[in-house]
């Protein structure tokens, strides 16, 4: 008996030390960003603008602005979680060789960007990026692309915003429902201070939706973005499944190169 006793106060006392981890430590679970000096010089192959944004509480916003000739409109692009613009920057040049220009910005502490960072500071960068590309081109020639983490910053956006479309690659329903799928057992909802509700913002999206998820996504689960879709209620909507795809992949695969294409053409 006191054996069983002595396990189950183990088992609780381990309990509360994962929960606690998850509360406290949550930034670092869900933030992965890399720092990079302030005179790292970045060497991209078009031609880029790099920004610095000073933010209303005193944080500092770093972005690549890259610009073509006779662009066909603008991509404002939010990334994932990890990494800082020496990588997202090179990930969107994809859509620069579209004809496109693109402006891509690290969040705060990511990369050269600094400021204390929450899901409000979230919000409130993205909309200053949005608001720094209106004093140069149209509403509707502005296309907000979010990738992964990106995805609910860039619907929360497109809900307060009129841009030309919203495009999505690997959404969530919110982050909340992503933590429950990897931590089943614990009480994350109380515990999670980020939440970005992305099911939320999705039906005061005005423009067409593009989303594009892989069967396969073991970061942000598939179910996670298809119940996304299935709840908004945009009638200008397009869900692009691609079978076999993972999270960082589905660039390799015909149906979302077809798709962007056709987005894009």
């Amino acid at each position: 008996m006191r054996k069983t006793k002595k396990l189950i106060y183990g088992l609780l006392l381990f309990y509360v030390m994962i929960a606690g981890a998850m509360y406290f430590l949550q930034e670092k679970l869900i933030f992965r960003p890399t720092i990079l000096a302030v005179d790292f010089v970045y060497d991209f192959q078009y031609p880029f603008e790099e920004l610095f944004l000073n933010t209303r509480d005193g944080a500092t916003i770093n972005a690549i602005h890259f610009k073509t000739k006779d662009p066909k409109g603008v991509i404002l692009y939010f990334h994932g979680n990890a990494g800082d613009l020496s990588r997202w920057g090179e990930i969107t040049t994809f859509y620069v060789e579209k004809n496109y220009d693109v402006l891509v910005m690290d969040y705060r502490t990511y990369g050269k960007s600094k400021g204390k960072l929450s899901e409000k500071a979230l919000y409130e960068d993205a909309q200053m990026c949005y608001d720094y590309l209106l004093k140069t081109y149209a509403q509707e020639n502005i296309i907000l692309y979010g990738r992964s983490l990106g995805t609910g910053i860039a619907t929360y956006l497109a809900s307060k915003n009129k841009p030309k479309q919203l495009i999505l690659e690997t959404p969530y329903y919110s982050l909340v429902s992503v933590a429950k799928k990897r931590f089943p057992f614990f009480p994350v909802k109380q515990l999670i201070r980020y939440r970005i509700p992305s099911y939320e913002f999705i039906n005061d999206v005005k423009c067409p939706i593009t989303m594009f998820h892989g069967t396969d996504d073991i970061v942000v689960p598939f179910e996670s973005g298809k119940k996304l879709f299935d709840e908004c209620q945009n009638p200008n909507k397009t869900f692009i499944e691609i079978q076999d795809g993972q999270h960082n992949d589905l660039i390799e695969f015909k149906e979302y190169l077809n798709g962007i294409n056709e987005v894009l053409k």
